[in-house]
């Protein structure tokens, strides 16, 4: 059987949401629509006449505690979640109606998004799909912390953080390509140590926050529930870093390594390679069957606890 090329995909039907803000604590509904082949992912405000910005580096605003876009003046704020969930899913263009500055929080992971994505199904679209062919490699270095891109098949991620109890230092490895971002990434949550709440309140933050889309943490201990994976923390660093590296416009094909990142180390990193015209390329992949999703192919190791 002969090499078959893959294709751009957008959501097979609109999808709704509502839910409120984490930071701005405001209520929100989201819409997906589909969208032509070639558009990539579009942010819209409904509330301000439709004004659009796309999903894209150029576009990146405030990074500290979420990754947010803004284009003149307007602002969409913690899109990582959401563009993670279109990333791990092969959706390549949408578009993302939203009726307030942020998008919704849910459970605090992207499952929700995964969940209804894959029961309203995909439609394949007639053009084929581009991805950023690493050719060299990219490195962001400050202090401990540590990201950079290299060439390699597939969309390797070897992802390691380093936290106070009960995180401690978790590392996971895996292969977006595999097809096992529903299983294994998507459902992990963003966490948060209940000793910096104050702090993040007074810095008009985490209005939204709650037990119900957040792992809480205190005294050395999650306190809202079990975890939904042993090494939940690093997993949902790793649905940050899809999420945040779709702002390159395209899907990477290559080899992510990160050491302690963050939103704004993800980002910057997407800034670099895009201004170094001479560490990618833009080019199609070939396949020599068609897709078969595999939750085996994506392997998640915990190093040692801290």
């Amino acid at each position: 059987m002969g090499a078959e090329p893959q294709f751009e995909r957008t959501i097979a039907s609109p999808l709704g949401f509502h839910g409120i803000g984490l930071h701005s604590g405001a209520g929100v509904t989201l819409r997906l629509v589909p969208a032509p082949a070639g558009s990539g992912i579009v942010f819209r405000r409904v509330d301000l006449d439709n004004f659009e910005i796309p999903a894209i580096g150029r576009n990146v605003a405030k990074v500290s505690y979420a990754t947010s876009l803004m284009r003149q003046g307007v602002l969409i704020s913690t899109t990582e979640h959401l563009l993670s969930a279109l990333i791990g899913l092969g959706v390549d263009n949408v578009i993302v109606e939203v009726d307030n500055l942020e998008v919704p929080i849910l459970d605090g992971s992207a499952k929700p998004y995964v969940d209804a994505i894959v029961g309203a199904g995909m439609k394949v679209q007639r053009r084929k799909r581009e991805y950023i062919k690493i050719l060299k490699e990219v490195e962001v270095r400050e202090g401990t912390k540590f990201i950079g891109v290299y060439p390699g098949e597939g969309y390797g991620i070897h992802y390691t953080i380093d936290f106070p109890d009960p995180i401690g230092h978790e590392t996971f490895i895996g292969d977006l390509e595999t097809g096992a971002y529903a299983e294994l990434i998507a459902p992990a949550r963003t966490f948060g140590f209940r000793e910096d709440e104050p702090m993040l309140r007074d810095m008009g933050l985490i209005r939204g926050a709650s037990d119900q889309c957040a792992i809480i943490i205190g005294k050395g201990e999650v306190q809202n529930g079990e975890l939904r994976f042993p090494d939940e923390f690093v997993r949902h660093k790793v649905l940050d870093l899809i999420g945040d590296l779709a702002l390159a416009g395209r899907r990477i094909w290559g080899r992510v390594v990160a050491e302690r990142a963050g939103h704004a180390m993800h980002t910057a990193l997407v800034q670099r390679l895009m201004a170094d015209r001479s560490a990618w390329v833009l080019a199609h992949r070939y396949e020599e069957e068609p897709v078969v999703e595999k939750a085996s192919g994506m392997r998640a190791l915990v190093a040692s606890q801290a």
